[in-house]
């Protein structure tokens, strides 16, 4: 009511509480004199619209307020009546004035300036949360769905938005795991894919409209492998053990079943998991004994833990610290040797690897002795690196057996001594030279030597023999050579030059040299085959034969004379090739019609083969009787009466 004074603070939390969005509506406003403020002719009425208020503002027309006003101001509570358009539901309506008087003075009067602002206020449906997130319990790698579902007036829009941890969450960004899904716009569901452990915490569902705010919370747990356990100390080392400790990390809301350490060195290909006491560490169990260490390596060492989701991520890797020094145990592998030069015995071995030395002052001691003697000859090699001894003495027997071992040892003492083998020393090359040297041509490109052992008895063992060639417009020293093994005493030389006179001796060997070289013989290699292919190849088919002819290839002058050709055939599905000799210049095939065949022909002589036709292709054939050439610059076919087939290829090869 009129002149009824109204706290501002009270007023202002009964603005504050109202819901719903707001309206106005109004048919009379007056002031205390009784005049409608609606009418008068000196109030303007106007409209504006803010954030969910209506409001109308009425203000003077008269001279503005002059710059030394007074002013004063007053919150008071009109009283509205307001008519129904019909268009909306009558709702009851606040209204709220706010007069502005301004009083100042003239030199005519004083004259007063009213500026009034009436706000009303009417309530909608409240927004109200129906299907609220709930807290849950996931394990890694799942996807779930919060759920986050309103009821509110239509007439409002509504806004989702979500926070994790006190922070929006940004769905552009964050895509990969965060995607609102729902499909209403009653509903803001928020999807979690592929949840890891940096997931879990608190989420927010905030819902606003224009005239009001809610939110819901959830708490997801997720429970995931262990985290990386701490503090992994090294609490005592011995030559062959370490004694470790360390605390637990997280469990990750799923206790943890067991640890695991892992070992690295310099020589080791990144961590290696290592024997412990216990042999299986529980999860209550914080402390472990790693067993089964190389003396003198330094180690670091790591622990991992795992539960029944999976396991964990490392620990950081402890200090590193090197076991103590010990006897070496180890010995060189593959202890063997022979050959060098007359009267040495050579002993070769695998070197022992630096981890598994022991210690410092690492080094070899070779024993070795006539085979069958007792007594040991020993030599010490002071160096970790060596693999070789050569013992040279006038004494020693060429190709005569030595018992031999080598043995290990370093600051701490000596170690143990690899088994006994048998090695031989060094021979002494052969001391005669082979007999009866032949040889004769093959072909234009090809010869075969023949020899025989040495006639009297050899002081040096032979491994097998040495055939040394070369043309005669060539120097000797820059003579090609092939070896034999074994007893065998003749071979085959290949890809020689035609017509051509070539030079050979043999020389047997063993692993200490060559012996001397026997006589030289002289072989002259046959002329070359004829360059030119068969050519005008016709060939003719009946009753399941193909006959084919072709023209005779005379040889040059250079070449070897023709003795007959050699005709290739294949099917065309086959990599197998057939081959039949003939002096003539045609032949004959029997050969079935239900596939097709590849023919070539090439001529032969005592040089070798000549060169070969272009292949020809016989196609299958259903008829009795077919006719064809080989391969020409016209290809044509046609079907007889008869049905003949008639094919005409024709070729010729250039020289």
């Amino acid at each position: 009511k009129w002149g009824e004074p109204l706290d501002h603070s009270d007023l202002l939390k009964k603005i504050r509480g109202t819901k719903g969005t707001f309206h106005v509506k109004m048919s009379s406003i007056k002031d205390r004199n009784g005049m409608d403020l609606t009418e008068a002719e000196d109030i303007k009425k106007s409209s504006g619209h803010g954030t969910g208020k209506g409001q109308f503002s009425f203000q003077s027309q008269r001279k503005a307020m002059p710059e030394n006003a007074q002013t004063t101001k007053q919150l008071e509570l009109y009283s509205v009546s307001c008519n129904n358009s019909g268009k909306e539901p009558e709702k009851e309506y606040v209204c709220i004035a706010e007069s502005l008087c301004y009083i100042f003075e003239t030199n005519i009067s004083f004259e007063t300036t009213f500026f009034v602002v009436l706000v009303c206020f009417h309530s909608l449906d409240p927004t109200k949360v129906m299907v609220p997130p709930s807290s849950m319990d996931v394990t890694v790698g799942e996807s779930i769905v919060l759920p986050c579902q309103v009821t509110h007036d239509h007439s409002l829009n509504i806004i989702f938005t979500w926070s994790f941890n006190g922070r929006l969450i940004d769905f552009d960004r964050d895509g990969d795991h965060f995607e609102r899904v729902g499909g209403q716009d009653s509903a803001g569901d928020l999807m979690i894919r592929n949840i890891q452990l940096k997931h879990a915490g608190k989420y927010v569902c905030m819902v606003q409209t224009s005239v009001d705010r809610l939110s819901a919370a959830a708490d997801l747990i997720v429970r995931g492998p262990p985290g990386p356990p701490e503090a992994v100390t090294i609490d005592e080392i011995t030559d062959t053990t370490a004694q470790l400790s360390w605390r637990p990390g997280p469990d990750n809301h799923s206790p943890i079943t067991m640890y695991v350490i892992q070992a690295r060195t310099p020589f080791s290909v990144g961590w290696q998991a290592v024997n412990t006491v216990p042999e299986l560490i529980d999860g209550k169990t914080f402390t472990a004994t790693v067993v089964g260490l190389n003396p003198w390596v330094e180690y670091e060492f790591r622990t991992v833990a795992a539960n029944v989701i999976g396991i964990g991520e490392p620990s950081r890797p402890s200090e590193k610290r090197r076991t103590e020094e010990a006897l070496p145990e180890v010995t060189p592998a593959n202890v063997s040797g022979g050959g060098g030069s007359k009267s040495e015995l050579v002993i070769t071995w695998e070197t022992v690897p630096e981890e598994l030395q022991n210690g410092r002052g690492f080094g070899y001691v070779v024993a070795f002795r006539p085979y069958g003697k007792m007594v040991w000859m020993l030599t010490v090699l002071a160096s970790a690196d060596a693999s070789r001894y050569v013992f040279r003495n006038e004494s020693v027997r060429p190709f005569s057996p030595f018992e031999v071992k080598v043995g290990v040892f370093n600051n701490k003492g000596e170690g143990p001594f690899s088994p006994t083998t048998v090695v031989y020393s060094a021979e002494e090359e052969p001391t005669k030279p082979p007999a009866s040297i032949f040889a004769r041509s093959l072909s234009a490109t090809d010869i075969e030597v023949f020899w025989a052992s040495p006639m009297e008895k050899n002081r040096g063992r032979i491994q097998g023999y040495e055939v040394k060639y070369w043309r005669h417009d060539d120097k000797e020293e820059n003579a090609r050579k092939i070896r034999t093994i074994g007893n065998q005493t003749s071979t085959k030389i290949t890809n020689l030059k035609g017509s051509a006179l070539y030079h050979l001796a043999v020389k047997a060997y063993n692993s200490a040299g060559t012996g001397p070289s026997s006589a030289t013989v002289n072989v002259t290699t046959r002329k070359p085959p004829p360059s030119q292919p068969p050519g005008n190849i016709i060939w003719n088919s009946s009753d399941s034969k193909i006959i084919l002819n072709w023209d005779q290839v005379k040889a040059l002058d250079n070449e070897s004379e023709v003795k007959g050709y050699k005709v290739l055939y294949r099917w065309s599905r086959q990599s197998s090739t057939s081959v039949i000799e003939t002096n003539k210049t045609s032949v004959e095939l029997s050969l079935p019609f239900d596939e097709d065949y590849i023919i070539e022909i090439k001529p032969f002589s005592d040089g070798g083969d000549g060169s070969s036709s272009e292949q020809i292709r016989i196609p299958k054939i259903s008829n009795a009787y077919a006719r064809g050439a080989g391969p020409s610059t016209s290809n044509a076919c046609t079907l007889s009466a008869i049905s003949t087939i008639m094919i005409s290829l024709t070729a010729r090869s250039s020289l």
